[in-house]
């Protein structure tokens, strides 16, 4: 993730990305989705459905020509651009960062997108929002990981989330286990957070839980050929994760949760031509095997 420490003053300071820039809007939209659907493996509930750039983008548009009708020239993002979004957040009294660095707001909790305006109009600006998570350190506790090294502080290295979609390579030894049953993002932190009992159910349906792709086993997802990926996942932020990566974490989970029923769909794995989804296999077989037949001391 080397690109976020390029062009700091870009993302510090508005004005270098839209000169005459007078004023930072920042929206929050709400993804809560409630309860996991029943499956033998998690993912990230804002990747259950509908990629929620194609969801948030066309309102930002609309809420941009109303600017430019009233004399402004914007810029926006939603997780797209050289934005501080969550600072900006804060400031504009939006919620508070966290200990485990994610945006939180009394009344969404955690479970919300971040985007921005950066505009050339003069808007009158809110007061900050105060730090509201006291003593409490369940996010840093919760982490399966341990990304979270401190209060504000996240060692992205060792987070499931990048390690499952950013990560290309494969994934450290010491750290596959500790994945458990995660094949796309890790929504621990942000569950335990005690501040969502607030949060209210999105009334978005194209970010609930896509029938299609919950139907589906670990394994059945092991026989998935690029253009079955592809066509499941599709205009769903999975896909730009990629078939091979996909499958190394489905491998990963089936090593820490599989059986002896899932060997011949990973043996198959272990033959495929692509050496991160082969070698990922092959560590879930020797998993499996060691977690069945282990060795009598």
């Amino acid at each position: 993730m080397a690109w976020m420490a390029r062009d700091p003053d870009r993302r510090s300071d508005p004005r270098i990305v839209l000169p005459d820039c007078q004023s930072v809007v920042v929206l929050a939209f709400n993804y809560h989705t409630g309860a996991h659907p029943p499956t033998n493996y998690r993912i990230a509930s804002y990747s259950w459905n509908r990629d929620y750039h194609d969801i948030i983008t066309p309102r930002l548009r609309k809420l941009n020509e109303f600017l430019e009708e009233n004399g402004g020239t914007q810029r926006f993002y939603t997780d797209t651009g050289p934005v501080l979004e969550r600072d900006f957040a804060t400031e504009a009294g939006l919620g508070w960062n966290g200990k485990s660095t994610v945006q939180i707001d009394r009344e969404l909790g955690t479970w919300f997108f971040l985007a921005d305006f950066l505009t050339t109009l003069a808007l009158p600006y809110d007061q900050p929002q105060s730090n509201h998570c006291g003593k409490c350190t369940a996010c840093i506790q919760a982490c399966p990981t341990q990304a979270i090294t401190a209060p504000h502080t996240m060692d992205a290295r060792r987070c499931i989330s990048y390690l499952t979609i950013e990560h290309k390579g494969p994934i450290p030894l010491e750290l596959r286990p500790l994945m458990g049953d995660r094949i796309y993002g890790c929504d621990d932190c942000l569950t335990i957070c005690p501040w969502n009992r607030f949060a209210k159910k999105s009334q978005e349906s194209q970010l609930h839980a896509r029938e299609a792709i919950f139907e589906q086993s670990l394994r059945d997802f092991l026989s998935l050929s690029d253009a079955d990926f592809r066509t499941l996942f599709s205009k769903s932020p999975i896909k730009r994760s990629k078939h091979p990566r996909f499958l190394r974490n489905v491998c990963v989970a089936l090593g820490n949760t599989g059986s002896r029923d899932d060997l011949p769909a990973l043996q198959t794995a272990a033959e495929n031509p692509d050496p991160l989804i082969a070698e990922h296999a092959q560590w879930a077989i020797a998993q499996i095997k060691n977690r069945e037949n282990p060795i009598s001391s």
